[in-house]
This record gives C-alpha cells, sequence and structure tokens, in this order.
C-alpha cells in the first residue's frame, strides 16, 4: 500500500508539479514531506501526517521548515560501516528519544 502512495507522489511531483507555480508554504514541499513519511513511517501514521501537513498548508499558517519526524532503532557499528561503503541519502536529526527528522542529502554539483 505504501508503495502505491509513493509511486502517486511520485508521478505527481514529475508530471503535475512542473506545470503549476510553486505555491507550498513549507520546505521541504508537501509531496517531498510525504515521499519521506512514507518511506521511512508505518502507512497509517505517513497517511495521517501526510493529511496534517496538506491542512496545514494555507495562507492561515506560517509556513516555514518543517522536516518529517520519524521513530528510528539505529544500530550504530552498522550505521557507521554501511555510510563508508554507500552513497548519503539522508540525514538523521535526534529529536526526542527514538525519534529524528529526516533531512535529505543533496548531490554537490560540480
Amino acid at each position: 500500500m505504501k508503495n502505491i502512495f509513493m509511486a502517486v507522489i511520485e508521478f505527481y511531483q514529475r508530471f503535475i508539479s512542473p506545470v503549476l507555480p510553486n505555491s507550498c508554504r513549507y520546505y521541504p514541499s508537501c509531496s517531498e514531506y510525504s515521499l519521506h513519511e512514507f518511506k521511512f513511517n508505518s502507512f497509517f501514521g505517513a497517511f495521517f501526517a501526510t493529511v496534517l501537513r496538506i491542512l496545514r498548508c494555507n495562507p492561515l499558517f506560517r509556513g516555514g521548515i518543517d522536516y518529517p519526524l520519524v521513530r528510528l532503532k539505529i544500530q550504530h557499528q552498522k550505521a557507521i560501516f554501511k555510510i563508508c561503503r554507500s552513497e548519503v541519502k539522508f540525514w538523521f536529526v535526534p529529536c526526542k528519544s527514538g525519534k529524528f527528522y529526516v533531512i535529505k542529502s543533496f548531490k554537490k554539483e560540480k
């Protein structure tokens, strides 16, 4: 089910969003936020967080930076070994015990 929602969001980002004007009040955009939610959280948690985010994305709210908050159990020794061998795609910044902000890592252009 998560994969279906992620495919719909990716379709929206590729084909529909470029045609529309930029109107999201938050960073990352609502579609990027929901992709991170569905990638790292349970289906119902991600769906609920996405609906709340879309409802907040209007002129009545200030907007600003609002990274998704996910629950992770990281095994530090394995995580460090994997980082050394692969490209970093996301940074997990600790927020509360067991909860992290998800920040996407962009490729550095030369």
